[in-house]
C-alpha cells in the first residue's frame, strides 16, 4: 500500500494545468445562458403564458393547466433549440443532495416513427419512489408513490455533463398523502408565511408595500486535494474527512495561505466551475483562498432566498464534477482534516420589500430608523426565543467536529451587534417613550430614538466566535455547514421570524385600541422586546470558558451534540411553531426527528467500519512490518558484537509498536461489540445516543495510537497519503 501512495504523490506533483477559455472576455455575454429566464420566456411564450408563469412567481398564483401546456412547448422548444434530449424534475430529498430521474422527448408513435413530445402534466408533475428516500416512517415500503411539483419560482435550466445536455425543472418532493419529503416544500411555506406577516408590519410605515421577499447571500468554503491522493485515502473516500493522519509541522500557523496567490491548478478549477456556474445564472463574485491550506471559498451576489439555495445546491455538485476534469476532489465536510479550520456556509440574511427597501438597513429619517428597529429587534427577539431550534437546525455528525473550534462559533446561540448598536438599544431600553402631539425640532416624533449611523457596514466590527451576527444590513448566521443544505436553518429562521411579526403586531394593535399613538405603541413594544431578549446579545470571546459559564447563568443552552440538539424538533412549543404557519405537521416533524438521528446514526457507524478496517488492514501491517525490519536490525547488531546500548534506542521503538498495536487492537474490538450493543436499540434516539456516547469514545483512542506509529514508522512503509501530502497543490 505504500507503494500507491508514492504513485498518488507522484502524480499530484506532476499533474498539468488544465487551460480554461471561457465562451468570452465578458461574463454578461454568456450570463444565464442555460436558463430559461425572464428574457427567454419572453421569446418562446405567448404573453399569456409568460403572465401565468409571473403571475405564479409574484403572486403566488397557480399555473392553469392549458398555460402548462403551452409553458411545456415553449420549455421544450428552447431546450431542443440547444440540443437537450432529455429532462428531469431536479429535486432536494431529506439524503441532503440533489436527485433527478431523466426522462427523453423521444416517443414512439402507432405507425412505428417517433415524435418529440414534452406535455404539460411531465412539466407539472411527476411521480418518483417515495419509499427508497428517507421518509421517517411516513411512507411505508410498498406504499411508493410520491410526487415531484414543478416551482415556478425557479426557473428551469439546462445542465451540460460530458456531452449531453439535460433540462432540469426545479420541483418540490411530497409523499401521496402530502406530506413533504424534501427540503425546499417547506422553506417556500415559510417564505409564504413570513412574506404575510412582514408585509403587514411593513403597512405601518409604507402602504406601498405588498410584498417583502427574504435575500440570501452563501459563502460556500471548501477544501481540494488531488484526485489520485484523494482515491488513496479510503477514509476520504467513505467519509469526507481524514480518520487518521498526523498534521505536519507547518499547516496553518503562520497564516500565510489566507488571501495568498491563488495555486494554479486550483485557479484553472475556479475559472471552470464559475464559468459553469454563469451560465446557470448562479451569480458568483468572489474567489479567495480560505485560511486553512488547501482550502478556498466562493460568494455570489445576494438573491430571493430560494433561489440563492437552489443556486448553491447546483453549485455544489457543478464543483464536484469540474474538479473531475482537473483530476481534483472537492471536500466539502465540515472538518475533513483535524488540526486546521473546518468549512461552513455563512448564509447572509435579510428581508427586502417589494418597494426595493432593505428592512434591516437604517434609513436617513426617524420614521425609517423606527422601520428598521421594528425588524431589527423582531429578529433578535425570534432567534431569543427559539435559539435551540436554531441550533438543532444545523445540527450534524460534520458540523459536531466543526461547532466551538477555533474557526467556527460555539454550539451556544447568541448574537453579536457591535458596540453602537448595543449602545442604541441599550439607550432605548432606559429611555422613556414620550406620546408628543408634535415633532419636535429635529424630526424625531418625540420617541427618544437614539440617532443610528446609516453605513453600519463600517460601524459595526465583525466577532467571528458568534454564531449570528448583525454585519451592516443583514444577519449571518456563521454556525451552518459547509455541506449542509441551508434550506433547514432558512426555513426555521424564516419562521421564527414570521411568528415573532405576527405575535409583535398583535401586540402593537392592542396598544393602539387602548388609545395608544402607533408609533408610540410600537416604540414600547420595542422597548419591551429588547428587555426580554437582552440575554442572547453576546460581544466577547464566543471561544472562551467565561462565555461557557456566562451563557449558562444567563440560561442560554450549549447543546453540543446533535442528537440532544434535535429533541427541540418534537416538543411542543415546536409543533406549535410550524403548525400554526402550516410548514410541519407533528407527524412530519417527528418524521424529520427520525431521519436526522438515523442520518447521525449512519455516518458514525460508517466512520467506526471504516476506522477498523483501515487498523485492521493497512496501519497494523505496516507497523509490524517496520517493526520487523527493526528486529533484525538488532539480531544483525548482536551477531557482530554491537548490542547493548546501541541497540537499546530500536528496542524502545519495537516494545512502542507492540504497544501501541495491542492498544489498538483492543480499541477496534471494544468499539465493535459497542456498535453490535447500540444495533440492538429499536429507538432511534437511544441508538443515536449510544454512538454519540459509546461507539466514538474509541475513535480518540485509536486516533492518538495511530498518529504515534506514524511518527515512529519508516516513512516508506506508512501506506496512507499524510497531511502534508494531501494539502499540497501546487
Amino acid at each position: 500500500m505504500s507503494l500507491l501512495r508514492f504513485k498518488a504523490l507522484e502524480s499530484a506533483m506532476s499533474r498539468p494545468v488544465v487551460r480554461v477559455t471561457p465562451p468570452s472576455t465578458k461574463i454578461s455575454d454568456f450570463y444565464g445562458s442555460n436558463v430559461f429566464d425572464k428574457n427567454k420566456m419572453k421569446e418562446f411564450l405567448s404573453k399569456e403564458a409568460f403572465q401565468s408563469v409571473m403571475s405564479s412567481i409574484e403572486l403566488g398564483i397557480p399555473v392553469d393547466r392549458t398555460m402548462a401546456e403551452q409553458i411545456a412547448a415553449g420549455l421544450k422548444s428552447w431546450s431542443m433549440g440547444r440540443g437537450v434530449t432529455h429532462y428531469t424534475h431536479w429535486f432536494q430529498p431529506l439524503t441532503g443532495t440533489t436527485a433527478e430521474k431523466h426522462d427523453s422527448f423521444f416517443e414512439p408513435t402507432a405507425d412505428g416513427k417517433a415524435i418529440e413530445k414534452f406535455s404539460g402534466d411531465a412539466l407539472v408533475q411527476q411521480e418518483p419512489d417515495a419509499s427508497s428516500f428517507p421518509n421517517g416512517g411516513i411512507r411505508s415500503t410498498f406504499e411508493a408513490r410520491g410526487y415531484t411539483a414543478w416551482d415556478p419560482s425557479s426557473p428551469a435550466f439546462i445542465m451540460e455533463s460530458g456531452s449531453g445536455l439535460t433540462l432540469c425543472i426545479p420541483t418540490v418532493f411530497v409523499s401521496y398523502t402530502g406530506e413533504a419529503l424534501d427540503f425546499k416544500a417547506p422553506l417556500l411555506k415559510a417564505l409564504n408565511s413570513l412574506d404575510k406577516a412582514a408585509t403587514a408590519v411593513c403597512q405601518y410605515f409604507d402602504k406601498a408595500v405588498t410584498k417583502v421577499n427574504a435575500s440570501l447571500g452563501i459563502e460556500q468554503e471548501y477544501f481540494v486535494v488531488d484526485e489520485d491522493l484523494f482515491f488513496a485515502r479510503p477514509d476520504l473516500v467513505a467519509t469526507g474527512r481524514t480518520l487518521f493522519g498526523h498534521e505536519s509541522a507547518r499547516n496553518q500557523q503562520l497564516e500565510d495561505h489566507y488571501f495568498g496567490s491563488i495555486p494554479e491548478r486550483v485557479y484553472a478549477f475556479m475559472l471552470d466551475f464559475e464559468t459553469e456556474a454563469l451560465k446557470l445564472g448562479i451569480p458568483l463574485k468572489t474567489r479567495h483562498n480560505e485560511v486553512a491550506p488547501g482550502q478556498f471559498e466562493c460568494a455570489p451576489i445576494y438573491e430571493e432566498i430560494n433561489l440563492a439555495i437552489d443556486h448553491n445546491q447546483l453549485l455544489m455538485d457543478l464543483m464536484d464534477k469540474v474538479a473531475r476534469r482537473h483530476k481534483l476532489k472537492v471536500l466539502l465536510h465540515e472538518k475533513p482534516f483535524a488540526g486546521v479550520n473546518g468549512s461552513g456556509k455563512h448564509n447572509n440574511w435579510s428581508l427586502i420589500t417589494n418597494t426595493g427597501k432593505n428592512l434591516l438597513a437604517p434609513g436617513k429619517t426617524p420614521k425609517n430608523n423606527l422601520m428598521f428597529l421594528t425588524f431589527f429587534v423582531n429578529t433578535v427577539k425570534a432567534v431569543h426565543n427559539h435559539a435551540d431550534l436554531l441550533r438543532s437546525s444545523i445540527a450534524s455528525v460534520n458540523n459536531d467536529h466543526r461547532l466551538g473550534a477555533n474557526e467556527a462559533p460555539p454550539a451556544i446561540i447568541s448574537i453579536f451587534l457591535g458596540e453602537q448598536l448595543n449602545e442604541v438599544l441599550d439607550e432605548i431600553e432606559s429611555s422613556h417613550v414620550v406620546n408628543r402631539k408634535k415633532k419636535d425640532l429635529s424630526g424625531a416624533l418625540g420617541l427618544n430614538i437614539p440617532k443610528i449611523p446609516q453605513i453600519l457596514l463600517d460601524n459595526t466590527d465583525r466577532n467571528r466566535t458568534s454564531p449570528f451576527a448583525f454585519t451592516g444590513n443583514k444577519f449571518e448566521f456563521r454556525a451552518v455547514g459547509s455541506s449542509a443544505n441551508s434550506a433547514a436553518p432558512m426555513t426555521v429562521l424564516n419562521a421564527i421570524v414570521a411568528e415573532q411579526l405576527t405575535i409583535f403586531k398583535q401586540d402593537v394593535d392592542k396598544l393602539v385600541k387602548k388609545g395608544e399613538k402607533k408609533d408610540v405603541a410600537i416604540m414600547k413594544i420595542i422597548r419591551q422586546y429588547i428587555k426580554e431578549s437582552k440575554n442572547i446579545r453576546f460581544e466577547g470571546n464566543g471561544y472562551s470558558d467565561e462565555w461557557a459559564l456566562e451563557a449558562a447563568a444567563r440560561g442560554l443552552s450549549n447543546i453540543k451534540t446533535t442528537p440532544k440538539a434535535l429533541d427541540v424538533l418534537i416538543t411542543e412549543k415546536t409543533t406549535e411553531l410550524f403548525e400554526k404557519q402550516h410548514i410541519f405537521t407533528e407527524r412530519e416533524l417527528h418524521a424529520r426527528h427520525e431521519i436526522f438521528l438515523e442520518n447521525y446514526t449512519k455516518k458514525i457507524q460508517i466512520e467506526a467500519r471504516i476506522m477498523g478496517d483501515l487498523v485492521t488492514s493497512q496501519i497494523i501491517p505496516a507497523a509490524l512490518n517496520y517493526q520487523t525490519k527493526l528486529i533484525d536490525n538488532v539480531k544483525g547488531l548482536k551477531e557482530i558484537g554491537l548490542n547493548g546500548a546501541l541497540s537499546a534506542s530500536q528496542l524502545e521503538i519495537i516494545t512502542e509498536i507492540s504497544e501501541r498495536v495491542s492498544t489498538i487492537k483492543k480499541a477496534v474490538y471494544d468499539m465493535i461489540e459497542a456498535r453490535k450493543k447500540a444495533n440492538v436499540l429499536t429507538d432511534a434516539r437511544e441508538m443515536a445516543i449510544a454512538y454519540d456516547e459509546k461507539v466514538k469514545s474509541y475513535f480518540e483512542t485509536i486516533r492518538y495510537h495511530v498518529d504515534k506509529l506514524e511518527l515512529i514508522v519508516d516513512d516508506a512503509q506508512w501506506p496512507l497519503p499524510k497531511f502534508r501530502e494531501l494539502l499540497f497543490i501546487k
